[in-house]
């Protein structure tokens, strides 16, 4: 799936909101840029490479056509992520005569909604099948696997995925996926867990099957809406609310999904359903962002076929689990897990209220001055990686502690000097003494910016501690000390 304008002669990547590289073309590809590589490290590798950021939403809209083109082939058909799909072919290979007659059918149906670049990789196992189509070409746009454990037997251990794993894996002499299978599986269980045994269950082929499991039917969420949902806003809401409802239900039986399948009705009484599917657990807000994806894309795709959207409006919407496992998250011995579950909710309620942009977290990262060392990212999102490396030295940064108030923008300050030295510091309508003061560290500003130099102090009243910077003779208060 090709995003309209991106270039067709030269390297792009494109990238999640953590920063990871999901997607490259053939050109980045032959300098090395592989998916699941950081962006920095593939920026040091290709110098030249486009990045493009992915909005989730969007590419579930423009994915669409492609699900429905296989699905013209294989009826059921899981998403992993807008651009990656799972489909069984066990009932297909009958029906079409082969496994080469299947691949071929579907690369011609995806070759008729006018989106170049499909990679199709055909295996045993989904893992396998993402390795193979990652190793096709423009010339060869599909790879059939006949045996997985063969296959993968020379393939480097990064493709596990996990760069930590990956790197202690070759630390202790394992450098390909053959060298991680000869291992005894009781050792590699005992020394790196679950994760360790899912990646030499990998390497040895095995995998499962993308098909769906029967579950209780009291496990699915459903709710009608009367009057019917009309715009994007009232859908993320109640997509929201019922990730909530289905997450509580399977928690109490100590199992998470891996799976959902979503059903809208419209009012017209039209059925939408589609497959979503993670690697990893889903927990509620991952769970919310999928599903409201998914309505999106329905929302959007009808309105560009010339549609008002889901005709006459969204009146039920269901969310079934599919795959459900025991693998889920220890709780901390202190940790509440209903008041932490109410605080989600609450901040979920006041998020639609006031809208997704205005209730943020934030993370540490580098930087000089106190509000650089802070990113914002809204709460519910993946936490991006920082733009500067919070490990790095920063010479010339203002010394601990760090102010716990940080004004969005300076504001003046009067304050009364003696040959350098701070004296007496105007609040309000009184002047209080400084008790101590230290500094000034001399901040050179970026020029390239248009930023003038200044001096920066921390003076130390009875009243309080403050962080200011002082230019050309005038003092701006950048933070407040508790």
């Amino acid at each position: 799936m090709r995003r309209p304008g991106t270039p067709t002669d030269k390297p792009v990547q494109a990238v999640d909101i953590g920063n990871r590289v999901i997607a490259v073309n053939d050109e980045a590809a032959t300098e090395g840029v592989t998916i699941g590589m950081r962006r920095r490290e593939a920026e040091a590798m290709c110098p030249v490479i486009e990045t493009i950021v992915v909005d989730q939403g969007h590419d579930a809209a423009r994915f669409e056509p492609v699900v429905k083109a296989i699905e013209s082939v294989v009826p059921r058909v899981e998403i992993v992520r807008p651009g990656l799909v799972l489909v069984p072919i066990t009932g297909a290979v009958r029906y079409f005569g082969g496994e080469e007659a299947v691949v071929e059918r579907v690369n011609k149906e995806l070759a008729a909604v006018a989106l170049p670049g499909q990679r199709l990789g055909l295996a045993a196992g989904p893992f396998a099948a993402q390795r193979a189509a990652e190793m096709t070409t423009a010339q060869s746009p599909y790879l059939i696997v006949d045996d997985d454990a063969v296959f993968l037997r020379t393939m480097d251990v990064s493709a596990v995925g996990s760069e930590d794993l990956a790197a202690t894996f070759r630390w202790l002499g394992i450098g390909t996926l053959g060298d991680l299978a000869a291992l005894p599986r009781a050792v590699v269980a005992s020394r790196f867990g679950d994760v360790g045994l899912q990646a030499h269950r990998h390497a040895h082929g095995e995998d499962r099957a993308p098909q769906a499991r029967d579950i209780p039917a009291d496990l699915t969420v459903e709710e009608r809406c009367s009057p019917p949902l009309i715009n994007l806003e009232q859908v993320a809401f109640l997509a929201r609310a019922l990730a909530n409802r289905l997450m509580s239900n399977p928690a109490m039986v100590g199992v998470t999904p891996f799976c959902v399948i979503v059903e809208a009705e419209a009012a017209d009484g039209m059925l939408r359903t589609r497959t979503w599917r993670s690697r990893d657990p889903l927990d509620e807000v991952t769970l919310a962002d999928r599903i409201r994806w998914q309505l999106q894309a329905w929302l959007e795709g009808e309105r560009r076929s010339g549609g008002d959207g889901i005709d006459g409006g969204l009146v039920r919407l269901s969310i079934t689990p599919v795959d459900l496992s025991g693998d889920g998250r220890q709780l901390a011995l202190h940790e509440d897990a209903q008041s932490t579950a109410e605080a989600q909710r609450v901040l979920m309620q006041t998020q639609a209220i006031v809208g997704d942009d205005r209730v943020l977290q934030a993370a540490p990262q580098g930087g000089r001055d106190p509000v650089e060392r802070v990113i914002w990212y809204r709460w519910g999102d993946e936490q991006p990686e920082g733009e500067r490396d919070i490990n790095a030295p920063w010479p010339g940064a203002i010394p601990s502690p760090t102010p716990s108030l940080v004004p969005p923008d300076p504001y003046p300050l009067e304050v009364e000097w003696d040959v350098g030295r701070p004296v007496r510091v105007r609040l309000g309508t009184r002047w209080v003494e400084v008790v101590s003061w230290a500094g000034p560290w001399r901040k050179t500003g970026r020029w390239w910016l248009h930023e003038e130099p200044c001096d920066r102090y921390q003076i130390v009243t009875s009243a309080g501690a403050f962080l200011c910077e002082v230019r050309d003779g005038v003092t701006w208060m950048t933070g407040v000390y508790d």
